[in-house]
């Protein structure tokens, strides 16, 4: 698995922002997808193209385009949801699937309640947005469904990432085709599974607590 954490300063100032408890959840859902769109830049660099003819107004020429099929982004609901537009705005030939996960908050184990995604994901490059890479179970049952259905590349980006969970998250993905893009790693995830130093819960800060 390979893992490449974003060290940019437009997104660490960008997060700073997103961390404070006084930021609004306007201004919250702004700065996701404006993080988003930075991280997708890093995380769609090995997206598969091909070459295509075209004829500018001087000459011929040899260019790419985005191979088929094409790529498929997967949100986790609900916070993923924060992160699409500003990956569809780099990547909008993209098709969306979803997939709803929930995190038991005793067990801290995810349950899959709701997906909307192709039967059969062969020679599919995926990208599956979730904010949060705290324990790393949803990440990991969301990677491994769509491995299921033959994904045969699967890019993760999340905003920031615990190491318990990332580390649980190479573990369980030891041996496949796997990136995981990351605009921070912080430093330990506390007695509730939720990141420190963090940014509270998301899906709460993006959407209200309904």
């Amino acid at each position: 698995m390979r893992v490449h954490v974003a060290d940019h300063p437009l997104i660490t100032h960008k997060l700073t922002v997103l961390r404070d408890a006084q930021t609004p959840s306007p201004i919250f859902r702004a700065l996701v997808e404006e993080i988003m769109t930075l991280l997708a830049y890093e995380g769609t660099r090995g997206v598969r193209v091909e070459p295509v003819d075209i004829i500018t107004p001087v000459a011929p020429t040899t260019g790419v385009r985005i191979a088929d099929p094409k790529p498929l982004i997967v949100p986790i609901l609900r916070a993923g949801l924060g992160m699409l537009d500003g990956m569809v705005k780099l990547l909008p030939s993209a098709e969306v699937g979803f997939l709803g996960m929930a995190r038991n908050e005793e067990t801290l184990e995810p349950t899959t309640y709701a997906e909307r995604l192709p039967d059969d994901l062969s020679d599919r490059q995926c990208f599956v947005l979730d904010p949060m890479l705290a324990t790393g179970g949803s990440l990991i049952a969301a990677i491994e469904f769509l491995l299921a259905r033959g994904a045969t590349d699967v890019t993760a980006i999340c905003i920031l990432a615990a190491p318990e969970g990332l580390e649980a998250v190479e573990k369980a993905m030891f041996g496949r085709e796997v990136t995981v893009v990351l605009g921070a790693v912080d430093e330990k995830l506390n007695e509730h599974g939720y990141i420190v130093p963090g940014l509270g819960d998301a899906g709460d800060r993006l959407y209200g607590t309904v």
